[in-house]
């Protein structure tokens, strides 16, 4: 169940004004028309965000925010498990609670399966409570990533998350 406030929000999403970023805190913007360019941050250890750089390009800042000279939108990354996926909710937290960096804006969550197949009730039921607060990418169970194989091309499943990071653009799918 959300909490509403008078002003008929999710509770989640009513953190009040947000101080602009300090001028030249990040860097320019990117051109208009090129990709938008993302920092991987992990909402844990081992959520993938070395992989998901490699496969889809941006900054990977493990677990620590993003630098000063680093893209300013974050996608963040948890595994599809128990403690991921607490760990995804706890993050959104502090981006709700305006404490995370000033100018570090919240792009969308990015799942990474933790194992092939369908997810438990209980998991599933974490991920519709992410998807209800944030816009949420699922990435699959991906065989050859496990043997460190990242030459091919980002699972059919991911192209909205192809499309938001711009990545491999040229390949036909």
């Amino acid at each position: 169940m959300r909490t509403t406030d008078a002003r008929g929000g999710p509770e989640i999403w009513l953190r009040g004004p947000v101080a602009p970023p300090e001028p030249g805190a990040y860097g320019p913007a990117a051109p208009p028309g090129a990709p938008r360019r993302f920092s991987w941050l992990a909402a844990h250890g081992g959520a993938g965000t070395s992989t998901l750089s490699r496969v889809y390009g941006g900054h990977d800042c493990g677990r620590g925010w993003p630098g000063p000279g680093d893209p300013p939108s974050v996608l963040l990354v948890a595994r599809t498990h128990a403690y991921g996926i607490e760990a995804a909710l706890r993050t959104l937290e502090v981006f709700r609670r305006g404490q995370a960096p000033r100018g570090l804006d919240l792009g969308a969550v990015v799942l990474v399966a933790d194992a092939p197949g369908r997810l438990p009730r209980p998991l599933a039921q974490g991920v519709r409570l992410l998807e209800s607060v944030v816009d949420v990418h699922r990435v699959p169970w991906v065989p050859a990533w496990r043997l460190g194989d990242l030459t091919g091309p980002p699972p059919r499943e991911t192209d909205a998350l192809t499309r938001l990071t711009g990545a491999h653009a040229g390949w036909s799918g």
